[in-house]
């Protein structure tokens, strides 16, 4: 896991792109503290700068990029882990190789296969190629985006890196707010799609590769991969999915060992990280392990998490549990968590994740996670609502009934439900309405298509509705904020981090298998498939396979209704005069939402609360200060 920069250019002199290729590392040197190097190449008129900051964690020796190749003088720099490299190395034996890691098997890849490389790629990356012979550059990103790439335009040079700051100083581009963005952040609580809240940076779309002509600097981006669903009622018997899953499972996490360095596992009460931490224990028996508490017992997953590893005893006797706290006084640290988001962020995860990262980068430079799992599988509450929205018409009367008591949700949606799946999910994920955008942002902001165009999954409209809302979970929420998250929190604190669910193999089994597979509307359990293959393979314990859903956020509304205990922005905010001056949100309607805060009837399953809205303010204000205001100083 590493920061990668680059500069194309036509104007600039080679000392000068030196120079920026030097600051832009600095600048995100928590990615790779440990070595950088940056190189330039000449291409006819234009100069082609590569830089890259390491962490090292694979070929510690030989590992360092940019990896250039003496025959055709290809380079590749790249930001992540190509985790199969050992079993794709026999179709390169026969290239001069310099390094012993995985990046420079997909160089070689490249220049034997060309762009149908990437098919062949299991891992997670953000990379790019100088092919002079191609006459291109080549950007591109793993299936499910989980290493972030950006990049701009601007006054003639084609700058891209791993993070948006150094975007910004490469291409001197000034930080402006993207205003038409406004509203698509106090919609869904973070940006999906292509663009960022900064006006002229782009992210590479997951699944991506972006071809740049050398020759005349334009560029094209294509999707490479699209997660769709072409055999998803194939005829496969509920115990041979099991046995599938359990395989691809296994594989996956195995995959995710490889390592020079010590590799850990992050560890919550939920069945995906017990999971991953259980097979990892398998394979490597005093391996570290990392949680976070709380002192509100409600949201509070530590006592779940010992009864587990209790359970465990015979495979976690070696192991190690290192745990932290994450409280009220965690939310002094959130404008240092959003210069590292750089993209604005207010779901409440962000505290329990930092606090987890940096609590685990003291002992390793490696971790897995549960992430991915939720979205692939269907684990929200959300996909049961939907499976019951399904189903409601063909039920008795009694049945129906019986599920309204389940679900008391499913009536008013049912009555607003739409027949789009991607209008369905904007449904589900809306923080204000229009009406409350209109009065919070003004009506021409609010007018804005919130929808994101750019970020929609391929769907032929043949999918039930359970693996469409699957699909756009995975194309929305999973890359531009679950996994963006993890990927920046985790970089913050120079630790990588690893997620064996969104292997792509295990991805393209779910796709295959029938929704009732994933949601068991008679148990009301999700992720069915994956209890059933953890409590029957003697990967879980029963009783944690079975486990119930808990949320993983914060006591937010607790925490913001004692004000007097508050950090001084959050004061500022609250009774100052920071909205007034900074001009973008109406302070009248940001005053009157203060005054709505109650931790009244909220706990972890409060989907939205008024804190949740007053903080997806103060999350905003304190981005437009960090990066707007103050970089523009």
């Amino acid at each position: 896991m590493c920061g990668i920069h680059g500069i194309i250019s036509r104007s600039d002199p080679e000392e000068e792109i030196c120079d920026n290729l030097s600051q832009m590392g600095k600048l995100q040197r928590h990615r790779g503290p440990d070595a950088h190097k940056n190189e330039v190449y000449r291409f006819r008129d234009l100069c082609v700068g590569f830089g890259f900051e390491r962490l090292s964690i694979l070929d510690l020796q030989t590992g360092m990029q940019p990896i250039k190749c003496e025959i055709d003088n290809s380079v590749i720099i790249c930001n992540g882990q190509v985790y199969n490299y050992l079993e794709l190395k026999h179709m390169v034996s026969s290239e001069p190789f310099v390094s012993k890691g995985d990046i420079e098997v997909a160089l070689h890849l490249y220049r034997k296969k060309g762009i149908s490389f990437l098919d062949f790629l299991n891992g997670m990356y953000g990379g790019a190629i100088y092919d002079p012979v191609r006459h291109r550059v080549l950007l591109f990103r793993d299936r499910f985006g989980i290493k972030p790439l950006y990049y701009t335009e601007h006054n003639g040079n084609f700058v891209f890196a791993s993070e948006i700051k150094p975007v910004l100083q490469g291409s001197k581009r000034p930080p402006l707010l993207n205003q038409k963005k406004l509203g698509t952040f106090f919609s869904y609580r973070y940006l999906p799609g292509n663009e960022t809240m900064f006006k002229g940076v782009f992210r590479l779309p997951p699944g991506s590769f972006l071809d740049y002509d050398l020759e005349t600097g334009k560029y094209n981006i294509v999707r490479y991969w699209e997660y769709s669903f072409p055999m998803e009622n194939r005829k496969i018997s509920i115990g041979e999915a099991e046995e599938e899953f359990c395989n691809l499972f296994s594989d996956a996490v195995s995959l995710r060992l490889r390592s020079d360095v010590e590799v850990g596992c992050f560890l919550s009460g939920g069945i995906d990280s017990s999971a991953v931490a259980q097979q990892a224990a398998f394979h490597k028996s005093n391996i570290k392990l990392f949680s976070i508490s709380f002192a509100e017992p409600e949201y509070d997953e530590l006592p779940l998490i010992k009864n587990f590893i209790s359970a465990n005893n015979k495979n976690f006797k070696d192991v190690t549990h290192h745990t932290g706290s994450c409280g009220k006084n965690s939310l002094a640290l959130l404008p240092d968590i959003i210069r590292c988001t750089e993209d604005p962020i207010s779901l409440g995860a962000l505290l329990p994740t930092d606090h987890v990262c940096r609590l685990a980068s003291n002992y390793v430079k490696v971790v897995l996670t549960g992430e991915g799992a939720d979205e692939i599988f269907g684990g929200y509450r959300k996909f049961l609502l939907e499976m019951a929205a399904v189903k409601y018409p063909q039920l008795s009367l009694q049945k129906q009934k019986d599920l309204d008591l389940k679900y008391p949700e499913l009536a008013p949606y049912l009555k607003v439900r739409d027949h789009d799946p991607a209008l369905r999910y904007i449904q589900s994920e809306l923080l204000f309405t229009k009406k409350e955008l209109g009065k919070l942002i003004g009506q021409e902001a609010a007018a804005q298509e919130t929808l994101c165009l750019d970020a929609l999954p391929f769907l032929t409209g043949e999918e039930h509705p359970v693996n469409a809302a699957i699909c756009m979970e995975s194309r929305f929420r999973l890359p531009d904020y679950v996994i963006l998250r993890l990927d920046k929190l985790s970089m913050r604190h120079s630790l990588e981090a690893r997620t064996p669910f969104l292997d792509y193999r295990l991805a393209e089994f779910a796709a295959t298998l029938p929704a009732d597979f994933k949601i068991n509307l008679d148990s009301g359990e999700e992720k069915f498939i994956c209890r059933r293959a953890f409590a029957h393979s003697g990967i879980l314990d029963g009783e944690t396979a079975s486990r119930k859903k808990q949320p993983f956020t914060i006591p937010l509304p607790k925490w913001l209704s004692e004000p007097d205990n508050l950090p001084e922005f959050f004061k500022e905010i609250m009774c100052g005069n920071i909205i007034k001056k900074q001009g973008v949100l109406n302070p009248d309607m940001v005053h009157n939402q203060i005054k709505k805060i109650t931790s009244r009837n909220t706990g972890p399953s409060t989907l939205v609360s008024e804190a949740d809205r007053f903080f997806a303010i103060a999350v905003f204000t304190i981005w437009y200060s960090e990066f707007i205001t103050g970089l523009n100083k």
